[in-house]
């Protein structure tokens, strides 16, 4: 299952988010972007996942051009500034959703208190996705009942997603 996660910035939230769904779903290929990603990935966002054992210390903000051409199972923006801007994704989707989180780049407070909202926010993200797999992208959607399908797995009952 093709999944692409869409910010502003693509420097906390949809990186946040795309860490937390691999971490609680590695069989998803999961991608985040942003419609105008920021120079790097926010050092307090990075902060918050090495305390979760995530290290996105790698990862690089990309632009959603880069995703167009690709189809997706389901596009997910994580920002009302993100969901405004992507109403022309042209890229083929088959599912569309939207949850607003805060941007905690945007604290305004003292630094134990930003820190704090980058936590509230991650934890935040990962009770929404740990949810959207449990319901919607978890092992019980991909039970596969036809056995002749050439991907079906006789041990975990996998197979392909048209096969449910």
């Amino acid at each position: 299952m093709n999944i692409l996660i869409l910010c502003t910035g693509n420097s906390c939230r949809s990186q946040m988010a795309e860490a937390w769904l691999k971490q609680i779903n590695p069989s998803l290929n999961v991608f985040s972007a942003g419609t105008i990603p920021a120079n790097e990935v926010h050092p307090l966002a990075i902060k918050v996942m090495k305390e979760a054992n995530i290290d996105i210390s790698s990862n690089k903000p990309k632009l959603v051009d880069q995703f167009l051409d690709k189809d997706w199972d389901y596009v997910i923006t994580v920002c009302d500034d993100a969901k405004g801007s992507c109403p022309f994704f042209s890229g083929k989707t088959k599912n569309r959703l939207h949850y607003s989180f805060e941007d905690p780049s945007k604290a305004k407070g003292d630094k134990d208190f930003i820190w704090e909202e980058f936590k509230r926010i991650s934890l935040e993200i990962n009770h929404v996705f740990f949810f959207l797999n449990e319901k919607v992208f978890g092992n019980d959607d991909m039970i596969c009942t036809e056995t002749n399908c050439p991907e079906y797995d006789k041990d975990t009952k996998k197979s392909c997603q048209g096969c449910k």
